[in-house]
């Protein structure tokens, strides 16, 4: 078999196209120059949602807003919109959290409920408990400025029934106050 520069060539040449021009030039690194390309790809927000171990109380974050839900079931008795003393501890908690944990900025205090009774009544009902949250958390906290809002059943956590059927666990999630305000990063 003779070895002409030309077979030679060759073989160089194929050699240089099996194993990509990246091989031949890792026989000196000192000689390699190669760019690199940025690789952007998309990222869904995650939302992680912790809930206490009652599920009386979630709280999720989404980049720096932080929610706090707290189910209607332990802060008024049914179709009332005064807080229950055990609401109040909460809240002290909760008051305590924004005051170490807020960048400042509204606070909002949404009030949600079921699907039970008419649009109307819930929307006022659901008002009526996010004022009674926005008065006390304002009371330990002077200088942090809050907007409540209701919103009746417009905007339920999960869906109220199934197949036709309420489920009772779902409407009780759906029976909620969400705190929401900015976290410091």
């Amino acid at each position: 078999m003779s070895r002409s520069p030309e077979r030679l060539a060759v073989l160089a040449l194929a050699l240089t196209l099996a194993t990509g021009p990246a091989a031949a030039a890792w026989a000196d690194p000192e000689d390699t120059v190669a760019g690199v390309e940025d690789i952007v790809t998309p990222v869904e927000d995650v939302i992680a949602e912790v809930e206490s171990l009652d599920g009386a109380e979630s709280e999720s974050k989404q980049g720096d807003q932080v929610t706090v839900a707290l189910t209607s079931d332990v802060l008024f008795a049914l179709d009332r919109a005064v807080l229950t003393p055990r609401a109040r501890q909460r809240l002290r908690r909760v008051a305590e959290r924004i005051r170490i944990d807020s960048a400042g900025g509204t606070v909002r205090i949404e009030g949600h409920t079921d699907d039970q009774g008419t649009e109307v009544y819930n929307d006022a009902l659901s008002l009526r408990r996010a004022q009674a949250v926005r008065q006390v958390l304002a009371r330990q906290l002077s200088q942090v400025t809050f907007q409540a809002m209701g919103f009746g059943e417009r905007r339920p956590k999960v869906p109220n029934a199934a197949q036709g059927r309420p489920v009772r666990e779902n409407q009780a999630k759906n029976r909620r106050v969400e705190i929401i305000f900015s976290a410091k990063r």
